[in-house]
């Protein structure tokens, strides 16, 4: 596994919208604001011209081979140590027929973004073997002030944090911002849970990331799932995945497909960020399977620890997986914690 140079002061971040770009006044100012309080910890803030252009009628940054191109602009840069996305969105697989392979192996360096950037880091953790950052895009860092998870995200990054303990607090869904400066909301307790026991322990190579876009990519050239499990099958496969909005019929569905690829063998455990848009009642008002119900339905079987809950995803504050890192994770009494060993 190639492990890229943790971050320290001095180092440039690039920024960059291999999704949807920046084209809210009041978003970019938020932009604008993580960069100030950025350089007062010691970082350089680069912006690809996509991140602020205007999205086109589909919600793009550009093309396919133009968010490419950006991309290695920064990858290319030997001021740069570390790239974060913009947002998420939806079409960055667009760019991938574009990516050259060669040129992140050769330089590598910490990627990160979460939703539709689940295409990219899932492409370069498993076909190109580098170790890649599934946590929060890059507008967190203009939160003013800081919340826990926006400083623990960066010590991640910088190598100085390897044990993430549970939030309190989670914000349930979106909201809109009166500043351009806010942080998450405390909406509701979080509570870790579970599925398989009073408590679960789960060691192995961690893997995922936003189960939407997994199911897109799954079974093309860019998916190199079961090469990754072949190299690491004695370490065991630590599985995170998370929802935007895939319904209860799709979960299903979509578990059957993953588990019918061989993409649950030697699975070490599977942890379960907080769905966004799962619903909860049919069109006629009755109550549908729970997320917990409809995971013991298709994986039970499995008869490895499962967790749900955890904060990964859509949900806020969220962690910062790192992808193709030996990592624990426990679980007992609503609580948990990601460990990377």
């Amino acid at each position: 596994m190639i492990v890229p140079e943790y971050l320290k002061p001095g180092c440039g971040i690039g920024v960059t919208a291999p999704s949807h770009p920046i084209d809210k006044e009041q978003d970019q100012f938020r932009f604008y604001h993580a960069a100030e309080q950025l350089k007062e910890r010691g970082y350089d803030v680069t912006f690809t011209p996509n991140v602020f252009a205007q999205a086109d009628k589909f919600g793009r940054s550009g093309t396919g081979q133009q968010k490419a191109e950006e991309l290695h602009s920064l990858i290319k840069d030997p001021e740069i140590h570390a790239v974060f996305s913009a947002a998420g969105g939806d079409f960055l697989a667009e760019m991938l027929p574009f990516a050259d392979l060669d040129l992140f192996i050769k330089h590598p360096k910490w990627i990160q973004g979460y939703s539709d950037n689940t295409s990219l880091l899932y492409y370069l953790t498993t076909k190109g073997d580098i170790a890649t950052s599934y946590g929060a895009n890059f507008g967190d860092f203009g939160m003013d002030p800081w919340q826990l998870c926006v400083s623990r995200g960066l010590e991640v990054l910088e190598g100085t944090c390897t044990k993430q303990n549970s939030f309190r607090y989670y914000q349930d869904g979106f909201a809109d911002r009166e500043t351009g400066l806010e942080g998450y909301r405390n909406d509701l307790p979080v509570k870790w849970w579970s599925v398989t026991g009073r408590q679960a322990y789960m060691k192995g190579r961690l893997l995922g990331g936003c189960m939407d876009v997994l199911l897109n990519l799954a079974g093309t050239q860019f998916d190199g799932t079961l090469d990754f499990i072949s190299r690491y099958w004695e370490d065991g496969i630590l599985w995170y995945l998370e929802s935007f909005a895939l319904n209860m019929e799709q979960m299903m569905e979509g578990l059957w497909k993953m588990k019918e690829m061989g993409w649950f063998e030697h699975a070490a455990g599977i942890i379960f960020g907080r769905p966004l848009f799962y619903q909860t009642e049919s069109w006629d008002g009755e109550p549908l399977p729970t997320y917990e119900e409809v995971l013991m339905e298709r994986l039970g079987d499995l008869h490895v620890p499962i967790i749900t809950g955890a904060d990964i995803g859509h949900k806020g504050p969220q962690f910062v997986m790192l992808n193709g890192m030996m990592t624990e994770v426990f679980c007992r009494y609503g609580r948990g914690y990601v460990k990377y060993l």
